[in-house]
């Protein structure tokens, strides 16, 4: 029986989805920011804009350059050509003072998964996590790759406010809080590290396709960061994935 996918659906008059599998994979999510990246590269007449998800890609155009059903169609002819491999492999190493204030829910957690804090930090900081998609806030991103003894429900009643910079578990995902706002996830640490800061020139630090690992850090390095941060001077700790 032949696959349903990839399949294309307009969204609108002014954007197309083509969605490459209806399953969450690494593989699948890995075709996807490829071909954003193609695009990006190679860029088709009206493109406007490419936003990857979990499993799929929207694709904006305008309308009075090239039409939906065209496009459709150049879209498939480009991810026929498409290799994964073509795709950049980074990974932001992410300083994280675990515990305190900020870490609201790591004594908790280690109790629900009996094991010491110190191993709980340990495990988190170990995994290589992925960023399967931007969404919900400017500059969140949903991390995969969290080890499956940590995977944690939401909270059943969200916090009204979590700092940006809170470092989160919910469900089988990680995450790392880009700006202030409401939360069910369960907080472990912070980073002084911004996600999202207009002031730079890239805004986003994450994209779809990065990496992250978590280092643990103490208070003085903490202190010290936030300084860096504040005075728009922090070093952003990037290595090949």
């Amino acid at each position: 029986m032949p696959s349903a996918y990839p399949r294309l659906a307009a969204n609108g008059d002014r954007a197309v989805v083509i969605e490459l599998s209806d399953q969450i994979s690494e593989d699948t999510n890995r075709r996807v920011v490829a071909l954003a990246e193609n695009l990006d590269r190679q860029p088709i007449a009206g493109v406007i804009e490419t936003v990857p998800t979990y499993r799929s890609l929207l694709v904006s155009y305008d309308p009075l350059i090239v039409r939906g059903r065209d496009l459709q169609v150049l879209l498939l002819e480009r991810l026929s050509t498409v290799r994964v491999e073509e795709a950049r492999a980074r990974r932001l190493v992410v300083p994280v003072l675990y515990g305190g204030d900020a870490g609201l829910d790591l004594n908790e957690m280690a109790e629900m998964k009996r094991m010491g804090t110190a191993d709980l930090i340990a495990l988190h900081g170990a995994a290589d996590y992925r960023v399967y998609m931007i969404g919900f806030a400017p500059g969140f991103a949903y991390l995969g790759g969290l080890p499956e003894a940590l995977h944690t429900p939401r909270l059943a009643v969200p916090r009204q406010r979590i700092e940006a910079g809170a470092i989160g578990i919910g469900g089988k995902q990680a995450s790392i809080n880009s700006v202030a706002g409401p939360s069910g996830w369960r907080f472990i640490g912070r980073t002084p590290i911004r996600m999202f800061d207009p002031t730079r020139s890239d805004a986003f630090l994450l994209k779809a396709g990065d990496h992250v690992r978590f280092r643990a850090i103490e208070e003085d390095e903490a202190a010290a960061l936030d300084a860096a941060v504040a005075a728009g001077t922090a070093p952003i700790d990037w290595e090949d994935a």
